[in-house]
């Protein structure tokens, strides 16, 4: 039997790293992408909490850090897939958290720009009322 250059045979050569560099992509994309969910879904739970949403929507934001933790736990047990879905649901509720938190600072401050309008009104036609006649 003879022993084989890979220079002599390029193709096979080529052959043989196109198939390492394929297996050892495939593996690490499964790990780095969920990797990446968990993050960008802890960076969105941290947003909402930051924005107020545990006491403006409380049960979204417990919906969202109890998927975080499971997400957490399932990249740790090295279920990537289970890790990504549970990731993404967590951001959803956390965006929806943060969505609903944002929604009733903005009413609360319409209400009270609207009982700021009232009292001013009120004050306004007190005083026309007070006023000398011409």
């Amino acid at each position: 039997m003879k022993n084989r250059d890979p220079l002599k045979f390029p193709l096979t050569a080529l052959a043989a790293c196109a198939t390492a560099v394929v297996l050892m992509s495939g593996c690490s994309s499964m790990k780095t992408p969920a990797t990446a969910d968990v993050a960008v879904s802890r960076a969105a739970v941290d947003n909402a909490a930051s924005a107020g949403a545990a006491e403006l929507a409380p049960d979204e934001m417990r919906a969202a850090r109890e998927k975080m933790i499971r997400a957490n736990q399932a990249l740790k047990e090295r279920d990537y897939k289970l890790a990504r879905d549970l990731a993404d649901q967590a951001q959803a509720d956390a965006k929806l958290a943060q969505s609903k938190a944002n929604s009733v600072k903005a009413s609360t401050a319409a209400n009270e720009i609207n009982e700021n309008i009232r009292v001013m009104r009120e004050e306004l036609d007190r005083a026309n009322s007070q006023a000398p006649q011409q």
